[in-house]
């Protein structure tokens, strides 16, 4: 399959890339392991070639499941993952961005995902006790050792990028970005467009709110970290499923499903962008691939703009708490 090609530093890489976390991690029950080795295979038949990971996810369980579902294919695809944000000793969440944590989480990391390098590793949360020069010189010491060959940066600010990116060049910025959740407007999709850095978009379909079938707040099961966001809760969740209504009466008119609509709405935000959606159906997979092959008019990027954004949209994309430990720009 021909499809839409993106650079990501060193990588020329397929348009949407695979996020790999609901495999594992955050959105309640998971596929077990048959099944996400099947998708995660899959994926790579498809033409999905940037599989995104993290020390977070499943706390190491995610990376396990690559490293042993795609053993024998690791030289089909761009490998990313995480560092920074991780399952502690005592079993607790942590942010932690000290060097020699640093070092300590990328080792883990190769021996999980049975490789020798990893071809992206981003610092997952900026840890504000430690300056962020000096956790991208350990990153930087890493690309050095041959451990990892490219840096990036998650849920940053373009400050803190620049700070970053003169100690060594930052290869991408993974932060939020969809129809919905438009910070990167407000500084991060220029900044990385004219420093020549790939914006890799999370989260591309609202957490799953712009697709056919919108995650209902009372399904949610205890694990699932949506119940705790402003935008899934009682009051803000009836009114944004208003908005997804007229969003889907304007997808369905154009022949498409929501979530094609909306990656194919990230695809047109700059040449620098890579959504990541994550799914456990094949199906979904495959429909996320295929928008790449969408082409949007002006007049249809002004009626989506005029459909879904942050002033239309009710609620916080995070609890307030989880502001204190991101640096990205907010509106």
């Amino acid at each position: 399959m021909n499809a839409l090609q993106r650079t990501l530093g060193l990588f020329q890489v397929n348009a949407i890339g695979l996020g790999c976390m609901s495999l594992s991690h955050a959105y309640g029950t998971t596929p077990n392991k048959d099944a996400a080795s099947h998708l995660l295979n899959h994926a790579l038949d498809v033409g999905y070639n940037l599989l995104d990971t993290a020390a977070l996810y499943g706390f190491g369980a995610n990376e396990e499941l690559l490293g042993s579902a795609l053993k024998g294919r690791r030289h089909q695809f761009v490998l990313a993952s995480k560092c920074g944000l991780f399952r502690n000793a005592d079993g607790v969440r942590e942010i932690n961005g000290r060097p020699d944590v640093i070092k300590k989480t990328c080792e883990d990391s190769l021996r999980r995902l049975n490789t020798e390098v990893i071809d992206l590793y981003y610092l997952h949360r900026w840890d504000k006790n430690v300056p962020i020069e000096d956790s991208v010189g350990a990153l930087s010491d890493l690309v050095q050792e041959g451990k990892i060959r490219s840096i990036g940066l998650s849920e940053v600010s373009v400050d803190t990028l620049k700070k970053a990116h003169n100690v060594h060049p930052v290869t991408a910025v993974q932060n939020e970005f969809s129809l919905w959740t438009r910070n990167p407007h407000i500084a991060m999709l220029e900044a990385c467009r004219t420093m020549g850095i790939a914006l890799v978009a999370f989260s591309p379909v609202g957490r799953g709110f712009l697709t056919d079938k919108p995650p209902i707040p009372s399904d949610f099961e205890a694990s699932d970290i949506r119940g705790k966001m402003p935008r899934f809760q009682t009051d803000n969740h009836s009114h944004n499923l208003q908005i997804a209504e007229r969003f889907s009466d304007f997808a369905k008119s154009q022949g498409h499903t929501r979530a094609q609509l909306a990656l194919a709405w990230l695809l047109h935000q700059g040449e620098h962008v890579i959504p990541i959606p994550g799914t456990t159906s094949i199906n979904h997979l495959e429909e996320n691939f295929a928008a790449t092959d969408i082409a949007l008019s002006s007049e249809q990027l002004q009626h989506l703009d005029s459909l879904i954004s942050e002033q239309i949209i009710k609620g916080k994309r995070y609890p307030e708490p989880v502001y204190a430990e991101i640096d990205s720009e907010e509106f």
